[in-house]
């Protein structure tokens, strides 16, 4: 266990656990570490909003510092050659997410000091079943210009109206003062910023000073961390620390502790609530948690791809193909939103074509080690599960692609989170409006988790389909929709909130409970909708799409993704005009 060096306090103090009989050396160091911010809450509860800024604009100059030391840690836990194009995905959902998301809750604090809400200055709008909408994204004249084409919206749960959208926006910060004790953040092992952002999200958005213990396998990001959030660390507002599950076993069930966050998945989350093996079982079936405390969490679960039929040209099911190898396949696949059952229509006359080209696209995506824990075990399962699933891409690749048609039965894939370069085909009759809702109620009913759905289908579909395609949005039970995007763009989208569809419990946890990001801080959210061009530049203008962005650097076939994801970074670091030419030369270049 490892823990940044601690400042002295000058505030009352809470009193440091002593020499407790039968306690090892380890917790002994951890009482240390809560009792250090039990004093850490005290004095964030006399920190105003003023100060609050200040101490987010210190983190945004130091994060910016870190970055270069940042990415290059990430790249070495992942493997990755310096060089290679891959590193782009590092900058972008490591350090670039960070620093939008420190702006935006800076934008939010600033709005609640000045008697205002952090939307007063959003036009909100209506979606199905009456629901208030958030625009999201853009958020500003340069997000407009560097993602033009995408848009992002925030449905609200039904029966919330606008004015009490806007009243109840700020959620912690809009009092300050009452603080809600030590919160653990237990963090995920896959991207570098999920760790970070939720503790960010305790510290204003919950009034929660943070205990953040690592995933293992980001132990080496202890020192990064350490320097990016130095501020808060000084400050007493936050601790890292690292250690085995032991050690986070023992630490969601310290009494200085209030909270619980976790990033992960539904397994680890029922042994934290229930307990292990047998026992967690029977505490389960009796309905008697073994963590007698709240518990939020940001967990996984199979995302489905539903693919709209349409006449697509050649170079259409070429693009698509590769937006959806890289659903499945950046981060090495060892994401929570990735994409894992491409859902195509039985009657769409270029079922085959679009096949075809999702193969290549697969087997031509740049190879990279299986560097997450377990995945070899993992494609094993999925291997076993589907004996007649194709291995596809270089020599040792682990890539599958399971057509279900070849296997009668899609139980397994469809409640499975294989967490690894594993993705499915599955097929269902229908064209048009019967193919969308038989789509969605699959989904719905027979997919294992509620994080993202991603929907891709040509304009004209989408507008011959009208208000069936906006009734089927509405029924389609996901925390993030992505229409012609990803839903991973809504996790870069610093005001949209991330989570599952509202409503799991502690013994059905599925994708979830609550939301993290939100950076306009919302109360009563539902989901966010993301929209995106289906063709990039100059195709989509061509086609009739008013929209400039060029292939994703998000791409895992985009060739300048690296340069492009460090542009990016660095704009959000220093933004201005000046900087923008730097940020499209680099990702027209892809």
């Amino acid at each position: 266990m490892t823990t940044p060096e601690s400042t002295a306090m000058t505030e009352p103090t809470a009193a440091t656990p002593g020499a407790a009989e039968g306690k090892s050396p380890t917790h002994l160091a951890l009482d240390t570490v809560i009792a250090e911010l039990a004093v850490g809450e005290f004095r964030w509860a006399k920190t105003s909003l003023a100060e609050r800024i200040t101490w987010l604009d210190e983190v945004f100059t130091a994060v910016t510092k870190e970055a270069e030391h940042w990415v290059r840690v990430a790249g070495q836990i992942k493997r990755l050659n310096p060089a290679s194009s891959l590193m782009g995905e590092e900058w972008i959902s490591g350090p670039y997410i960070i620093l939008t998301s420190l702006s935006t809750l800076t934008h939010s604090l600033e709005a609640i000091a000045k008697g205002e809400s952090p939307v007063a200055d959003r036009k909100l709008g209506t979606a199905p079943g009456g629901r208030v909408t958030v625009p999201v994204l853009p958020s500003s004249p340069y997000e407009a210009l560097l993602l033009h084409g995408f848009s992002g919206e925030v449905w609200m749960k039904p029966g919330v109206s606008a004015e009490a959208v806007r009243a109840s926006a700020g959620l912690g910060a809009l009092d300050p003062t009452k603080t809600a004790g030590v919160g653990l953040v237990l963090g995920a092992g896959n991207i570098t910023s999920i760790p970070p952002l939720d503790v960010l999200y305790e510290l204003i958005a919950h009034n929660r000073v943070v205990l953040l213990k690592l995933n293992p396998i980001m132990d080496a990001m202890l020192p990064v961390y350490t320097a990016a959030f130095a501020p808060l660390i000084r400050a007493g507002f936050l601790r890292i620390v690292t250690g085995g599950g032991d050690v986070g076993s023992y630490l969601a069930h310290h009494p200085g502790i209030s909270h619980v966050h976790i990033t992960g998945s539904a397994a680890t989350h029922d042994v934290i609530v229930w307990g292990p093996g047998e026992e967690g079982r029977r505490r389960k079936a009796a309905g008697t948690p073994a963590l007698a405390k709240p518990i939020t969490s940001e967990l996984g679960g199979v995302a489905p791809i539903i693919v709209l039929p349409g006449t697509w040209s050649a170079r259409d099911l070429r693009f698509q193909a590769e937006h959806i190898a890289t659903q499945r396949l950046h981060n090495g696949g060892y994401n929570c939103i990735a994409g894992q059952i491409v859902v195509l229509s039985s009657d769409w006359p270029q079922r085959a074509a679009f096949l075809e080209q999702l193969r290549g696209a697969l087997s031509t995506a740049p190879a990279r080690p299986a560097w997450y824990p377990g995945s070899d075990d993992r494609i094993a399962q999925a291997s076993n599960d589907y004996p007649s699933a194709e291995r596809l891409g270089p020599a040792d690749s682990t890539r599958l692609l399971v057509d279900v048609r070849s296997d009668a039965d899609a139980s397994a894939i469809q409640t499975t989170e294989y967490f690894s370069p594993v993705l499915g085909v599955i097929e269902l009759a229908g064209i048009g409006q019967a193919f969308v809702d038989a789509a969605v109620d699959t989904v719905n009913r027979d997919f294992v988790g509620t994080l993202g759905a991603n929907i891709l289908g040509m304009p004209s579909t989408i507008a011959s389909l009208g208000r069936g395609f906006d009734d089927a949005i509405a029924r389609l039970e996901y925390g993030t929709i992505a229409i012609n995007a990803w839903t991973g763009v809504g996790f870069l989208t610093a005001a949209a909130p991330w989570g599952a569809f509202p409503g799991h419990t502690l013994d059905n946890v599925q994708s979830g409970i609550d939301v993290v990001h939100n950076a306009l801080l919302l109360a009563d959210t539902e989901r966010t909708i993301i929209r995106g061009p289906f063709r990039p530049f100059p195709r989509s203008v061509l086609h009739g799409e008013f929209a400039l962005f060029p292939k994703p650097p998000w791409f895992v076939s985009a060739r300048s993704a690296r340069a492009t994801g460090r542009r990016l970074f660095e704009f959000a670091a220093h933004p201005s005009w000046a900087r923008m030419p730097a940020v499209f030369a680099a990702a027209f270049r892809a």
